[in-house]
Parts: C-alpha cells; structure tokens; sequence
C-alpha cells in the first residue's frame, strides 16, 4: 500500500516507521527541515509509563482561579473567543471529575505499556540506535499533605493496574536522590516509580530518520508544508502541497496541532488544542552524576508542574501549560520561572552548571485532547488516519500509538483494545 505519513516529529516518524517496515511505500512529509524540529525538539525527555494520570482531574478546577492569579502559575489562560478553546474547555471541565480520570488513567496506562514494550523490542533489535536512553526511575514531589494523600489513593488504584510504585516519606525521597537535600522542609514527600526511562526525544527522531533514509521503500519529502488534503467523494487520495500532489492509497495525520487545521474542512475534529510547554537544557559541566548537584533520578514537582531529567550531560528542565493561543513564540518570563525553580529545588547544579553555554530555552505546542487521550485510528474519510493528541505523553505514547495504527491499517487484531482512542469514542 502507498502511505502518506503527515508529520516527522516522534509520532509522524514512529509511524512511517512502523509501517516501512512492514513493507508499505512510505512517503513522509515534514514541513520542517528535518525531523523531530517541533515539539518533539526539546521536550521533557521522561518516558512516563506509569505517571499518565490526566491534567483533567477531579481537584483541578479548584486550583484554576489561584494559578490564573500567580505570575509563576503552572498553567495560564489568555481569555479568548477561539471557538477551538471554548470548545476545548468545555469538554476539559466535563472530564474533570473521578470516574473519568480514572477511564483515562486505565486507557493511557493500556497504551503506554504496550508502548514500552516497543520500545525494550526497538533497543533490542536496534542496538547501534543512540538517543540517550537511561533507566533512571522517577521522584514526583509533593509539598502538600492534602495532594500528597491524594497522590497515594492514585498509587493505589494504579496497583490493581499493574503499576509498581511506591510512597516515600521525605527523608526516603532524600536518600533516593541526594540533589534534593536542601530542600528536605518543603517537601512531604515522594512518590517513585522505579522503572520509568529517560530519552532524547530529537535524537530518537533523528534516529528512525536515518533509518527510513536508508530503506528503498521510503521517500522523504522535507521542507515540504502540506496545504490541503486531496479528497475525491469521501475517500482520500493523497496530500496537496505548493508545488504537488502526491498521491496515496492511505493518508495518516500525525501532525501535531497543525493537523486541526487540515481537518477542519472535512469537518472532522479530534478535539485538539495545543498546551504550550518550555524548556531549558542545561549543560552539566562534565562533572558527572553525584558531584555536579543535578538528580540522577527524573524529578517532577506536582504543584509546579515542572520536570527534571538529566539527558546525557545535560539537565532538562521542562513544563508549564499555556491555553494561549496558536503562537509558539517564547516567553521569557516562563523561561525565567524555569531558571528560578530549578535554582530553589537544585541550587549546587545551578551553581555548576556550565554558566558559559546556551541553555537553549525553547517552546513547543503540545497538541491535547480535552482528557489527555489521543485519537489513534480511523476518520470518517475513507483511507484517512489519525494518530494526534497525545499532549505531553508523544515521547511515551509514540511508539504504541505506531504499532496499534499499524495493526488497524494492516487489519490485523490489535495488541490493545483500539476502542478507546477511536474518533468515535
């Protein structure tokens, strides 16, 4: 079959992936110059199987007037008339309550785990990929008693899901991860999952692109923006850009939030908005874990909403939610609250850190669903798919998602139950 895969950020790529090699004509078009150049670029590199419970929660609605009046909140509204955000936000406040969350939880989990399990086969047959990857088991702080409580009922029922995780007082969260040390009276303590990753998400794009480039059964078609997607009837027969068509017998979308923009007049909506997120990366130094003050084991502050994950020689620091709109423009007022709280919760790498070396700040438009589950699967469009909406779970989900597409275009029962992610759901 002929395949347009739209998109080459990590799961346009993953994608192609999956399917050239199951033996397809895959075509992959990017409007970027290369792969994994948008907000696949810099994201917060943990792979979070196991951490997947929504932003749309039962307690969040609560929080929402207090951070929309914090300079430093870890989520900001621009009020706004975009009927795609007021569409969005209705549907997220539908999805803030428990028996959703919890639907969620056990949908994100199903795919995120079938998602590692592609992941241990892709290492496995592909010793020589290199994208950072590490096994360093993640810390989520709490400073709240109240959230803290809440976060152990959630370790809870994620046990009868499979989950292996474990509630650590504050001093078992310091001795896990000795980087926390100066902060010991702001925390109550941790929950950790020991066998959560850590990976480069660009570099692993990069990766599967040099390994499409070198199969016969793959054509590449970067700096190329997809104007249009050619439908005859209700069928799709492949993309239009500025200078083509490029016919095919199957279309996927994997386009991150620009796919909304495409679907839009065939009247499909995947619900997407983006989140728009930030990132610093900083360089380390060269001194080495244990002596350059920077955690080995990824840390994520709940209340702040901020992660951290040492990549290489490189501490990532990554977060906050924005419902600003469709510009990727960065602020640097969110970079600087990236900066401030790494200096409170990590001060000795701060003062380690390589101060003479870009920390490349960045932002990426994270393209969400209202309840953080994405839409993999069919459209209404005869020969057009969709793989769009993982939000800040692409790294983790990417590969699952592939392989679960790739079963349903190949008609073959998938390995998880495809209901959930179905447009139609």
């Amino acid at each position: 079959m002929q395949i347009t895969v739209v998109g080459a950020g990590i799961i346009g790529i993953s994608t192609a992936y999956a399917l050239a090699q199951e033996g397809h004509q895959v075509t992959l078009v990017e409007r970027h110059p290369g792969p994994g150049e948008g907000t696949s670029y810099a994201n917060g590199g943990q792979l979070s199987y196991s951490y997947v419970a929504p932003l749309a929660g039962p307690g969040v609605l609560s929080h929402v007037p207090g951070w929309l009046l914090r300079r430093d909140s870890p989520l900001r509204l621009r009020p706004s008339l975009d009927p795609a955000l007021l569409r969005w936000g209705l549907r997220f406040i539908a999805a803030c309550n428990r028996e959703r969350a919890d639907r969620t939880t056990r949908e994100l989990l199903a795919l995120s785990f079938y998602s590692r399990a592609r992941m241990e086969a892709l290492r496995a047959a592909a010793p020589d990929l290199s994208f950072s990857f590490a096994r360093r088991g993640k810390l989520v702080l709490h400073r709240d008693a109240a959230a803290f409580a809440s976060a152990r009922a959630q370790v809870g029922y994620q046990a009868t899901l499979g989950c292996e995780q474990h509630a650590l007082s504050a001093d078992e969260t310091i001795a896990r991860e000795p980087a926390l040390a100066g902060v010991r009276g702001a925390i109550v303590g941790a929950i950790y999952t020991p066998d959560e990753d850590v990976a480069d998400c660009h570099q692993l794009c990069v990766g599967l692109f040099n390994r499409l480039r070198a199969m016969s059964n793959v054509s590449l078609r970067f700096n190329t923006g997809v104007e249009s997607l050619w439908v005859e009837g209700r069928r799709v027969c492949g993309v239009r850009t500025a200078h083509e068509q490029i016919a095919a017998d199957a279309v996927v979308m994997a386009a991150g939030v620009t796919s909304a923009g495409l679907l839009g007049p065939l009247r499909i909506d995947p619900g997407l908005y983006p989140l728009k997120g930030y990132s610093i990366s900083l360089p380390l130094g060269g001194r080495g874990a244990g002596s350059d003050g920077a955690p080995v084991v990824s840390v994520t502050d709940a209340a702040r909403k901020i992660v951290y994950a040492r990549i290489g020689g490189t501490l990532r620091v990554a977060g906050m939610a924005d419902l600003v709109g469709w510009s990727d423009r960065l602020d640097t007022r969110r970079v600087q609250t990236l900066y401030d709280e790494t200096r409170a919760l990590f001060p000795a790498a701060m003062r380690a850190r390589d101060a003479g070396a870009d920390a490349a700040p960045w932002a990426g438009m994270r393209p969400a669903t209202p309840t953080g589950v994405p839409v993999v699967g069919p459209s209404p469009v005869g020969g057009l798919w969709l793989n769009v909406g993982h939000g800040a779970l692409g790294l983790t989900l990417a590969l699952g998602s592939a392989g679960l597409l790739a079963d349903l275009i190949a008609r073959r029962q998938p390995a998880i139950a495809p209901a959930p992610y179905a447009l139609t759901r």
